[in-house]
């Protein structure tokens, strides 16, 4: 029975996606004798998280039940003062009896210390029902929190004989538009959006959700010797926009430069540099020779594959080569073909 309520937080998380960061995705669901009496989740960065909001739902003729009912939650409930004060404080405070945990958080201020919190309060404590959905929910976060480094996505869009664009970076409409609303979507889903020099100097995208109701990620880009134009979208002001380069480090606006250097690996300074500035998720959208960099020193954990296969050229600039994954799920609208890979172990 554990299992069903579990599958509810879980259900109740997902709901803020694109929205928590850089907090995970948390549901609760309270449950009386089989019923569930309250439901909540962490709706916003910043705001309650999902234990109070769960608490704050249930009717106030239900009110004297929550001394006599279990607490379902998705991840363990922090013990740290951040933004709102700690979840375990508020369970013990309503003597909230049981707890059941979908996984352990990895944020070394909670880490095991609000179970602890709980435990020594005589709450009764089960730990690790749904784990493996409960970490893959919040995958972005774990990675954040384990590798010291931003989740990875890769996308790219291919011709059925493999090639993402043309040789004059001419633009090569590839993914139609029901596939372009589905990109739209997974960009509302992450932290932040790179692509390299040529991406933005000759598609001139503007990196937004316009296709889709949500919030628009951080912008990056790469350009080492500061040659891309203002007059691009990128530089609108409209999002906040990071440019990596070798020539200054400075903010102006919504415009942040942040200095790399061509001796150290460009890859594993962006990541660094996401990480400090505490982006939990990149979403690399190009080009290939981005892509390709981000593969080859093995920087990514998702890779995203649109392929038309009814769209094919004579010649072009060729896709990137992904190597070792495993297919996670594959997905056809119209003349489109997605498949979601995840990088092999090892």
């Amino acid at each position: 029975m554990h299992e069903t309520y579990l599958h509810r937080c879980l259900e109740l998380a997902r709901q803020a996606a694109g929205y928590t960061a850089p907090n995970p995705m948390v549901g609760a669901v309270l449950v009386h004798e089989g019923c569930i009496i309250g439901e909540g989740w962490h709706r916003q960065y910043g705001g309650p998280h999902a234990e109070p909001n769960c608490i704050a739902s249930v009717a106030e003729a239900d009110q004297p039940l929550i001394p006599q009912s279990t607490m379902y939650v998705s991840l363990e409930p922090c013990a740290h003062f951040g933004k709102t004060p700690p979840c375990a404080d508020l369970i013990v405070r309503h003597r909230i009896p049981r707890v059941v945990i979908g996984a352990r958080d990895p944020f070394v201020q909670v880490d095991g210390k609000g179970i602890d919190k709980l435990k020594a309060a005589g709450v009764d404590v089960t730990v690790g029902v749904l784990e493996e959905a409960s970490t893959e929910l919040n995958k972005r976060f774990f990675t954040f929190h384990t590798k010291h480094r931003p989740y990875i996505i890769l996308k790219w869009a291919q011709t059925a004989n493999g090639f993402i664009g043309n040789d004059d970076h001419s633009r090569l409409m590839i993914s139609n538009a029901l596939t372009n609303r589905t990109v739209h979507k997974w960009r509302s889903e992450e932290a932040a959006i790179l692509v390299g020099t040529n991406t933005a100097l000759f598609d001139d995208p503007r990196l937004n959700t316009r296709h889709w109701e949500g919030p628009s990620p951080i912008r990056a880009v790469v350009d080492m010797d500061l040659r891309l134009p203002a007059s691009l979208k990128l530089f609108d002001g409209t999002a906040r926009t990071i440019v990596f380069n070798t020539k200054q480090h400075a903010g102006e606006g919504t415009v942040q430069y942040y200095q790399v250097t061509r001796d150290v690996s460009l890859v594993h300074q962006v990541a660094n540099a996401l990480y400090q500035q505490n982006i939990l998720s990149v979403l690399v959208e190009g080009g290939a020779q981005l892509l390709q960099s981000f593969i080859d020193e093995g920087y990514w954990d998702e890779a995203r594959i649109i392929t038309n296969e009814t769209l094919r050229v004579d010649s072009g600039i060729r896709a990137p080569e992904l190597g070792a994954a495993t297919l996670l799920e594959t997905t056809t609208l119209e003349n489109d073909t997605i498949r979601i890979l995840k990088k092999a172990e090892g």
